[in-house]
């Protein structure tokens, strides 16, 4: 067992404890089992990450004041990594990696591991992972971005994520409805997404209005926030879909929620598949439109349903096949269940981290 009591450090932003929120969560606590000094930075405001991993006894930093990471949380992530003296600087997604490598420039000494849960776009991106010395990613797709843009493959390591099931509170369906303006009557599905042209939530709109003219009394929360919030509503508006549509950037009620939803679904590329792999874990199916995290994590006709981009009435319509047939919907429900503890153990996620952590050093 790992014994190593120089402070690794952890950056991760503001989020809830599923997706990426949910993989940092079950990683700092995997890896402080194992002997580690872990120290988590905050690097925005908003979601339940930080309590939840007070509660789980870890040294938590909340160095973001503003939804998204800035320049003051990277002056503030600098001084942490000085004053805690840390070793090694774990970052979670694209921002992040870009403030560990302005903290490296200041702290030389410090060891940069970035995880990187989706394809690599863009040049600036690529930048902070050719700084780093060891890259986590979540997907052979994802590697190969990576190396694509310039990342020695001999400094890229393909952990898989890993899950195990988050029961909730105990809060009934009567108070997440009251909580979340729900009407408990009704059907509930769920995305959780970041609000960026890179999720193509304009899929999921057009899906619910689509949805909505052969089905009614469904009610569909999404989870996220970001730059694209208005241009949703404004579309949601348009095409009079506003009242079976809950937006809301944070929910401290996720765990619950998804033991009341019937399915949940995913509209484009989101770190992590979004939520699939946490619904995975307590049995309830997805439907997706094609990425590299929804063929990771997805079995189409097996766990779920995974729908090309075009038509797009496809998504729509296996939506509706999991509303219509129950007995099937239920049977996608215990193959995910199954899958998420055959496939994605959190033991072997944790191991794949440790190891990259200690060939950075």
């Amino acid at each position: 067992m790992h014994r190593a009591r120089q402070p690794l450090l952890i950056a991760v932003r503001g989020l809830d404890a599923v997706g990426t929120g949910r993989q940092a969560e079950l990683l700092a606590r995997g890896l402080a089992a194992d002997g580690r000094n872990v120290h988590v930075a905050i690097t925005s405001a908003g979601g339940s990450l930080a309590m939840r991993l007070r509660k789980a006894g870890l040294p938590v930093h909340e160095i973001g004041r503003r939804s998204a990471p800035d320049i003051a949380a990277t002056l503030r992530l600098v001084g942490l990594v000085r004053r805690i003296g840390a070793g090694t600087l774990l970052s979670f997604g694209r921002r992040q990696a870009a403030m560990a490598t302005v903290a490296r420039l200041v702290a030389p000494g410090v060891r940069m591991v970035a995880h990187v849960a989706v394809p690599v776009r863009s040049r600036a991106a690529a930048r902070a992972l050719r700084a780093a010395d060891r890259v986590v990613a979540t997907a052979a797709g994802v590697a190969d971005s990576c190396q694509q843009f310039g990342v020695a493959g001999a400094r890229i390591a393909t952990v898989l994520p890993g899950i195990m099931a988050d029961e909730g509170m105990g809060i009934s369906r009567a108070a997440i409805a009251a909580r979340l303006g729900l009407d408990p009557a009704c059907t509930w599905t769920l995305s959780v997404a970041p609000l960026v042209a890179e999720a193509r939530l304009e899929r999921l709109i057009w899906g619910i209005d689509q949805l909505g003219v052969v089905r009614k009394g469904v009610q569909h929360v999404l989870v996220g926030s970001g730059p694209q919030v208005r241009r949703l509503w404004r579309r949601a508006r348009v095409q009079q879909l506003a009242e079976r549509l809950f937006v809301v950037p944070h929910c401290d009620l996720l765990a619950d929620l998804l033991g009341q939803v019937n399915y949940v679904w995913q509209s484009g590329a989101t770190a992590c598949g979004g939520v699939i792999v946490d619904a995975m874990a307590r049995g309830v199916p997805a439907v997706a439109v094609a990425s590299d995290a929804a063929r990771q994590l997805v079995v189409s006709g097996e766990t779920g349903w995974i729908v090309p981009p075009l038509p797009e009435s496809e998504f729509p319509r296996r939506a509706f096949t999991l509303l219509e047939k129950p007995d099937e919907a239920a049977r996608f429900g215990a193959a995910a269940r199954a899958r998420a503890s055959e496939s994605f153990p959190v033991e072997r996620m944790v191991a794949g981290f440790a190891a990259a952590i200690d060939e950075a050093a």
